[in-house]
């Protein structure tokens, strides 16, 4: 059958090696995205549609799909999926949308499968590039406890640390290299999970400054230095400690006063979608055990795939 008569059960086995060689995902991440697309094609095979090509999928189509999960039976006291669980289907489809978009393979656009709103969605609040800047630009780099504050704010945007993991970062564990500009380390996040971090260019200057300003043995990579302490105590910064750094600085860049470390955590995943990596992949990136809690994100690659549809869709060209 030719590329453009597949139907949209027949084109699996090739968007899972697109997730594979072009996305990069884990094998563990591209059985997920299986997983969650077999209970579409199921629904199809369900209502007459194993036939269905990509050219032929309909709002009306995604609709009465959206139906089937929102009522289908979960367990005996439940009657439907949990809207959390309703989005992990959906997001595969939307997912299997961009990679027809990607191939020029004529589909209905992947903006037009909308989330599941859960009762009560965080609200994500992030600082946009040149508020970034602004904030890094407070800390005196003429002091060491300049350096440090410079070195914590470009560390959380760099890598997306939750507060309580910078924290506990050892100095041991940043062995940077003389001349080099990568560095990465393994951090154990909530629930004990490992993943690894990732410093840009940038921090790692940060860090170098940093470093080599100390004179300290102090085995904590962030510690504080009003306090004075010459008994062997460690003088680790706290988690308050680190909110009360990024406070001050915000107030002197007069950026919203909402402004915390996890804030910059919201930045550093806004600003990697915005870039157009893949919402799995900021999963594993920040950390988190369910996908669910990534989508709190994609109000940005919601917004970005209207922008792109309203700007290079062609049939705004056609006249009447």
């Amino acid at each position: 059958m030719p590329t453009n008569q597949k139907t949209i059960i027949a084109y699996l086995n090739d968007y899972l090696d697109y997730l594979e060689i072009e996305k990069g995902l884990a094998s563990e991440s591209q059985k997920n995205y299986a997983r969650f697309l077999q209970k579409f094609f199921h629904w199809l095979e369900e209502n007459n549609l194993t036939e269905l090509q990509p050219k032929s999928l309909t709002d009306e189509i995604v609709w009465r799909y959206r139906l089937y999960l929102s009522r289908q039976q979960h367990g005996h006291d439940q009657p439907g999926l949990k809207k959390s669980t309703q989005n992990y289907y959906l997001i595969a489809l939307r997912s299997l949308l961009s990679y027809f978009i990607e191939k020029d393979i004529t589909s209905l656009p992947p903006d037009k499968i909308k989330l599941a709103r859960e009762k009560q969605q965080h609200q994500v609040t992030f600082l946009k590039l040149d508020q970034i800047e602004k904030l890094f630009q407070g800390p005196d780099l003429s002091t060491l406890a300049g350096l440090r504050d410079r070195a914590i704010l470009e560390s959380l945007f760099s890598t997306g640390l939750r507060v309580a993991e910078l924290t506990r970062l050892d100095c041991d564990q940043l062995r940077i290299k003389p001349l080099t500009n990568f560095l990465e380390i393994s951090v154990s996040g909530k629930g004990g999970k490992v993943r690894t971090v990732y410093f840009s260019e940038r921090a790692i200057q940060a860090l170098r400054a940093y470093i080599a300003a100390r004179k300290d043995m102090d085995p904590a990579l962030f510690i504080n230095y009003s306090l004075g302490r010459g008994d062997g105590t460690t003088r680790r910064l706290t988690v308050r400690a680190i909110e009360d750094i990024v406070k001050k600085y915000t107030k002197l860049a007069g950026l919203p006063i909402m402004t915390s470390p996890h804030t910059l955590r919201h930045s550093y995943a806004t600003d990697l979608l915005t870039q157009g990596v893949d919402l799995r992949l900021v999963q594993e990136f920040l950390g988190h055990s369910n996908i669910a809690t990534t989508q709190i994100y994609t109000h940005v690659t919601n917004k970005q795939l209207s922008d792109i549809h309203q700007k290079f869709h062609g049939g705004k060209q056609i006249k009447n």
